[in-house]
């Protein structure tokens, strides 16, 4: 297995990442062979090393400007290396959107279903997912990439999304709804202006240098975001 512990649709378990990206044809499914554990181990670390050196090509060219010779090359490997594990292009640039999305979910969410107090999970929870996308300047770097290239690739954009927004959306919807003491009449709605909120704040003060410009601490941001879906109940 070469990821463990994604979300599936429903969001309240976990799978094989693996799985996942081999059911989209992401990533080439290995022959049903027995094989040892040293080289199960080979074949992980390969799969690492080609992401690795994939992701650092795509930050330098972007994606209509990278190769798979360059990906080989970046990544210290041959070309059909490369091809042994990825088909093309596009479902190695997919494997890195769902392997960046997994671990901000991880970091954000951890493995276990969101439960808590609202005053606690409303307040935390923004603030974790704030500080955790600012502070990579990794992920900030490959979101860059990912919307210059959406007017030409749309279908990268949109994979992100079903990656990424759609889980988040899907877990805050259905904890807004759990806790009708909020009375929250849409809670999907809500989930939207949460994730809305620290995306923009990341792409406006961050992508876009806008710190230097009107510069707001984050903390500001999310409490009152919490303190509007909250109300009456801090």
């Amino acid at each position: 297995m070469y990821y463990r512990n994604a979300w599936n649709k429903g969001v309240s378990q976990y799978v094989g990442l693996d799985e996942k990206m081999h059911s989209k044809g992401i990533l080439k499914k290995m022959p049903r062979t027995k094989m040892g554990e040293a080289n199960r181990d080979i074949s992980t670390d390969k799969v690492e090393q080609i992401l690795q050196g994939a992701m650092q090509e795509f930050l330098k060219h972007g994606y209509a400007g990278t190769s798979m010779d360059k990906v080989a090359s970046g990544a210290g490997v041959s070309k059909a290396t490369v091809y042994s594990h990825f088909r093309d292009k596009e479902r190695l640039f997919k494997a890195l959107i769902e392997k960046l999305a997994r671990k901000k979910f991880q970091l954000i969410f951890g493995t276990e279903p969101l439960e808590g107090e609202p005053e606690v999970v409303i307040r935390d929870l923004p603030a974790k997912a704030l500080s955790v996308m600012i502070n990579d300047e990794e992920y900030r770097a490959f979101m860059r990439v990912l919307v210059g290239e959406s007017g030409r690739f749309p279908e990268l954009a949109e994979f992100w999304v079903s990656c990424s927004m759609q889980p988040t959306i899907l877990i805050l919807s259905k904890y807004l709804t759990a806790h009708s003491e909020l009375k929250i009449a849409d809670p999907e709605a809500t989930a939207r202006i949460m994730v809305g909120s620290i995306v923009h704040f990341m792409i406006i003060q961050e992508t876009l240098h806008g710190k230097n410009i009107m510069p707001m601490e984050s903390e500001r941001l999310t409490n009152c975001l919490a303190n509007l879906i909250l109300g009456s109940r801090t």
